[in-house]
């Protein structure tokens, strides 16, 4: 697990998939637990498949750092084509990650990532993590929209952040009608769609807790070994 004072996580995607949902779920999480935690969302054109991310910070102190996270402890990484494509407002898309740091990457068959790259990953002695979350937000959650739900359960199984509890009461408080934090009006919109896919909120709730469930289970770690 990494130890740190504080941990920053850059979570990285495209429009429409929950990144900033996802920011402020988990940050959301660390508040109920009595941690300081700040969320920041960075995007540009307001669209589908536009760059996004979002940045969260959590600390059991006082936290007066605010905005880009430059110098991550975990980058997440919501679609592939943030590495292969070159969509990320961060580049290379490990910029910046600390020694020792970890990437979650969401992909269902490893990624052709640059010797080069390799190397400077090798170094920092980064750990890289492969999870399918698309595809079990649609086998699991019934919906791609879960995807970002995936990709926190798969935090969960490599950090120990907050308690799965915690998580569940932040999940059913983001969409349980409470007062939360809204980035925008796509993230709403996005919000409600999800809402209107089940007939209750708890049905809601249990269904993304069983989607976090099967990423914990799914998540496997990458060896950056070379082999000889």
């Amino acid at each position: 697990m990494l130890k740190s004072k504080m941990i920053s996580i850059r979570m990285s995607g495209l429009g429409g998939q929950g990144v900033v949902t996802a920011a402020h779920i988990l940050g959301h999480s660390a508040t109920m637990e009595g941690k300081e935690s700040t969320v920041n969302p960075f995007f540009g054109a307001e669209k589908r498949l536009a760059p996004t991310e979002s940045y969260v910070r959590i600390s059991d102190d006082p936290i007066h750092e605010r905005g880009e996270i430059l110098y991550p402890s975990i980058i997440v990484i919501f679609h592939p084509h943030v590495i292969t494509l070159g969509k990320c407002y961060t580049m290379p898309f490990y910029q910046g990650l600390q020694d020792g740091g970890k990437i979650i990457i969401n992909s269902d068959v490893t990624l052709d990532i640059k010797e080069e790259d390799m190397k400077e990953l090798r170094a920092k002695k980064v750990q890289i993590f492969y999870l399918p979350a698309t595809q079990i937000a649609m086998e699991v959650g019934g919906t791609e929209l879960s995807t970002n739900i995936a990709m926190l359960g798969g935090i969960m199984k490599v950090t120990d952040l907050v308690q799965l509890d915690t998580l569940k009461d932040a999940i059913a408080a983001r969409f349980g009608g409470t007062k939360t934090f809204v980035a925008s009006a796509t993230t709403a919109a996005l919000d409600d769609v999800l809402k209107s896919k089940f007939g209750k909120i708890a049905h809601l709730v249990e269904k993304n807790m069983e989607v976090v469930a099967k990423a914990m289970e799914s998540i496997t770690e990458y060896s950056l070994k070379v082999e000889v």
